[in-house]
């Protein structure tokens, strides 16, 4: 069948862009579009503008400061934030003056490729009890893996003290790619964790396996009673739902419903309403195919999996996901914010129901790897890679 493309472009505009998000390792089917190709890397030391500003966006952007490789921002209660570069840095970060401090007592990461420093998210009562939760690759029997863990964040001596992990992926496996591991909490305070397939394909549909799937639990890492394959085993009853391949956004709307935007393999990146124990269909079926050149079904050929809000080819390469909420950009209220990496992007989509569409795109000048509101009402992005800034979005003066 012929696949839906919102945007039109021209064959060669459609190569560049699909060029810029794979890793280069296409010949086995097995790419991704979270880490540059070689013939893109420069794009991590050039593609940010040299002034504060982004030319021709349609609101102002000040650079707050600038970090090596972060991976992604999580806001405090005094409107500081946190800030994790991939190596295994976590630094703090005041505002709006942008003081950075490093924070000790981070976890020991696996670094290389897309793995290292993933996710932060301050516990829903952070104010209170000081807990902050870290996602990270870590080594150890069979490979390497996604952890969670979580620690209390002593601000006034700048380090993390009595860290435990509560989660991992299972089984660690070879190789450095698709880990997912975004964090989000919804309004009952349940921990809900992103987990990619790893490039294994197969184990999506594992439920020996939490590879593939978005995982709910309490926020000490215990399965919740009512996840619904509970008793099922200890792995599948972490299960929310499953048939994900590299879901790296992860974020609640106003009606406080999960949704989650995951790349895709050769096309077909997705927007998904994560519903109860649905099954998304990876790698049965996907919008893409693979990057070796071999085709999979598309949604439509398995009405049994669960169908995309939006799909993308080309590709925009989703990093993150936002739900905005504020009241400097009030007709933005309810919408959903996606980062770019390839696509060097950030995506507006409204959404209506269960029904999404992609309302407005910016071209942000750089790979975006996270985007998040602030508790000033604004927007705030990161970019990806070496000097990768800090920038917040507002509504322009006058």
């Amino acid at each position: 069948m012929t696949r839906t493309r919102p945007l039109v472009l021209t064959t060669l505009a459609a190569s560049l862009l699909w060029l810029s998000g794979c890793d280069g390792n296409a010949a086995n089917g097995a790419a991704t579009q979270d880490t540059a190709a070689p013939q893109a890397a420069a794009s991590d030391a050039i593609a940010t503008p040299a002034a504060d500003a982004i030319e021709g966006l349609p609101f102002a952007s000040t650079a707050i400061a600038s970090f090596n490789e972060p991976w992604a921002i999580g806001f405090l209660p005094d409107g500081s934030v946190l800030v994790t570069e991939k190596s295994g840095v976590l630094r703090h970060v005041t505002l709006p003056g942008g003081e950075t401090r490093e924070i000790s007592g981070v976890p020991t990461v696996g670094y290389g490729g897309q793995g290292g420093f993933g996710d932060v998210k301050p516990h829903p009562q952070f104010a209170e009890n000081g807990i902050v939760y870290l996602s990270y690759a870590e080594d150890g029997d069979g490979g390497r893996g996604a952890a969670v863990a979580r620690a209390r964040l002593d601000l006034d001596a700048g380090a993390l003290q009595d860290v435990s992990v509560i989660w991992r992926q299972v089984p660690k496996v070879d190789g450095n790619g698709h880990y997912g591991h975004r964090i989000a909490f919804d309004g009952d305070g349940k921990l809900w964790i992103s987990s990619g397939e790893r490039q294994k394909f197969d184990p999506s549909q594992s439920m020996q396996s939490n590879l593939g799937k978005i995982v709910r639990l309490n926020d000490d890492g215990s399965v919740p009673d009512d996840n619904p394959f509970a008793g099922k085993g200890d792995v599948a009853s972490q299960v929310w739902s499953l048939g994900h391949r590299n879901p790296l956004g992860l974020a609640f709307d106003a009606q406080g419903r999960p949704w989650n935007s995951e790349m895709g393999p050769a096309g077909g990146d997705e927007l998904n309403l994560v519903k109860r124990g649905a099954n998304y269909g990876y790698p049965t079926v996907s919008n893409g195919d693979h990057y070796d050149g071999r085709p999979i079904p598309d949604h439509d050929t398995r009405p049994e999996f669960e169908t995309p809000a939006i799909t993308w080819t080309p590709v925009i390469s989703p990093s993150s996901l936002a739900f905005y909420s504020g009241t400097l950009f009030p007709e933005w209220t309810g919408n959903a914010f996606i980062g770019g990496l390839s696509g060097q992007t950030l995506v507006r989509v409204e959404i209506d129901g269960d029904s999404a569409r992609e309302a407005e795109r910016f071209a942000m000048g750089g790979r975006i790897r996270d985007v998040a509101q602030g508790p000033d009402g604004a927007l705030y992005v990161i970019e990806d890679g070496k000097d990768g800034r800090l920038i917040r979005l507002a509504p322009r003066e006058g």
